[in-house]
C-alpha cells in the first residue's frame, strides 16, 4: 500500500540493537543491531521441542480452518469503492491491494487475493484482514525506527494514508540464502551468481543457510515484474539521491533487524522481506505499503530450523512459500497461461497459517469477521464514514 505505526521504550532499542549480535546456529554469524533470542536456545526449549507450534493448538487450528472453508465463497477479491463512496476516484489496482484517490489522502485496501510469480494464484480468506492488521501492528512498533504514511484504519481490511512521492525501488533485506523465485537469493546463488546488488556472496553456502550478514537487495518497480539492481544503478538511474538511498538503506536494515528480534522473541525467524518508502510533501522520507506481513515476508518456525537444515530439508514455514513450491511443481506459474486452481485444502492451510503468524508475532486474538454482511458492504460503509469526518 502507498503507505501505512512504537515502542516507546525506557531505553533506546536502537542504541541496545547497535551494540548486539546474533548467535550461530549454522556456524556462520549475522551481524545486525539486534539481540534476539538463540535459535540453538529455541530448539532446546522443553516447552518448545515437542510438537509444531503450527499444529500444538488442534482445536484452534480446527475452528480457524472450518471458519476458512465456509468464507470460501465471501472473499473479498475485488473492489468498487468508487462507485460506493463518495468522493473516492481513480482506482489502482494492485497484486493484492486496491488504492482509491481521496484528494490529499490514499485508501488502500488490502484484498483477499494471492500473488507470486508476478501474478495472482488464488483468493485466501481473512488473508486481506490478516496482512492489514499485521502492517498496522508493525507500523505502529516501528515509530522509533523511522515514520510511516498511516493515518487511520476504519475498516480491518483498509488504511487511509498521507499522499507521498514513492520511490520506484522496493528494498529487499535477506537474512538467509532461500527461496524459490527467478530473483530468490537460492536461485541467482545456485546458478553461480557471487556479485548480487552489490553483495559479494561467499563460496559454498547451500539453501537456506545463514548469510555471514543481513544484505540489501534492492529492486526496481517494473510493471510486469521487479528487476534486481545495485546501489551503483539506483544512482545512475536517477532513482534516488545518494542522501536519500543511504537514509532509505540505513532504516531498512533497522526494521530487519528489529523484526528479527521481536520474530524470534515469539519462536520465528524473520527470513527476508521487502520495504517501500516514499517522502512527503515537507521531505520527510516514511515507510509505506506493508511491513513484515506473510506476503511481503519468509517466516520460519525457531525450534525446529536447526534440526530440518541439518537433515538438509525445507525449514517449517509460516508464509506463503508452500503455496509457490506447489505452482512449481504443477505447472511453469511464469509461462502458463491458464494455472491449475489451487486446491481448498492448500488455501485454507494458508489462511490458518497466515492467522498463527498474526496471533504469534502480536500475542493477540484474530477477531474473524461476521459473515453476515458482504465484507465489501460493510468497508463502504466505514470508509464513507472516515473520510467524512478527515
Amino acid at each position: 500500500m502507498a503507505a501505512s505505526s512504537a515502542p516507546p521504550a525506557t531505553q533506546n532499542p536502537l542504541k541496545t540493537l547497535r551494540n548486539a549480535s546474533f548467535p550461530r546456529p549454522c556456524r556462520l554469524r549475522i551481524v545486525s543491531p539486534a539481540r534476539p533470542l538463540p535459535i540453538s536456545a529455541l530448539a532446546s526449549s522443553p516447552s518448545t521441542a515437542a510438537a509444531s507450534p503450527l499444529s500444538a493448538d488442534a482445536r484452534h487450528r480446527d475452528d480457524v480452518l472450518r471458519a476458512a472453508r465456509a468464507a470460501l465463497s465471501n472473499c473479498l477479491s475485488e473492489t468498487y469503492l468508487d462507485r460506493t463512496v463518495p468522493g473516492l476516484s481513480s482506482k489502482a489496482r494492485g497484486k493484492v491491494r486496491d488504492i482509491y484517490d481521496a484528494e490529499d489522502h490514499l485508501v488502500l485496501v488490502t484484498t483477499d487475493r494471492q500473488s507470486a510469480f508476478d501474478r495472482v494464484l488464488a483468493s485466501i480468506p481473512f488473508k486481506g484482514q490478516v496482512l492489514n492488521e499485521t502492517s498496522l501492528w508493525w507500523f505502529n512498533k516501528t515509530q522509533h525506527i523511522t515514520p510511516n504514511a498511516v493515518i487511520s484504519a476504519p475498516d480491518s481490511n483498509v488504511t487511509i494514508a498521507k499522499r507521498c512521492s514513492v520511490f520506484p525501488v522496493e528494498f529487499v533485506v535477506r537474512g538467509f540464502v532461500t527461496g524459490s523465485t527467478d530473483t530468490s537469493l537460492w536461485t541467482v546463488y545456485n546458478k553461480g551468481v557471487r556479485n548480487y546488488c552489490g553483495n559479494v556472496l561467499p563460496e559454498g553456502m547451500v539453501k537456506n543457510q545463514r548469510l555471514p550478514a543481513n544484505i540489501l537487495t534492492p529492486t526496481t518497480k517494473a510493471v510486469d515484474h521487479d528487476v534486481p539492481v545495485s546501489p551503483d544503478e539506483i544512482i545512475q538511474l536517477g532513482l534516488m539521491t545518494q542522501n536519500e538511498l543511504d537514509e532509505v538503506s540505513s532504516k531498512a536494515l533497522a526494521l530487519f533487524a528489529y523484526g528479527q528480534q521481536v520474530a524470534l522473541e515469539n519462536g520465528l525467524i524473520l527470513v527476508d522481506t521487502k520495504y517501500e518508502f516514499g517522502k512527503g510533501a515537507d521531505g520527510t522520507i516514511m515507510l509505506i505499503d506493508e511491513v513484515h506481513t506473510p506476503d511481503s515476508s519468509r517466516y520460519w518456525i525457531a525450534n525446529s530450523y536447526e534440526k530440518q537444515f541439518n537433515a538438509g530439508c525445507e525449514p517449517e514455514n509460516v508464509d506463503k512459500e508452500f503455496l509457490r513450491l506447489w505452482f512449481k511443481e504443477h505447472c511453469n506459474p511464469y509461462e502458463d497461461e491458464v494455472l491449475p486452481e489451487a486446491p481448498e485444502d492448500l488455501v485454507c492451510e494458508l489462511a490458518w497459517r497466515y492467522i498463527f503468524l498474526f496471533e504469534t508475532i502480536t500475542n493477540s486474538n484474530f477477531q474473524l469477521p461476521a459473515t453476515e454482511e458482504p465484507i465489501h458492504d460493510r468497508i463502504s460503509r466505514n470508509v464513507s464514514r472516515a473520510l467524512s469526518s478527515i
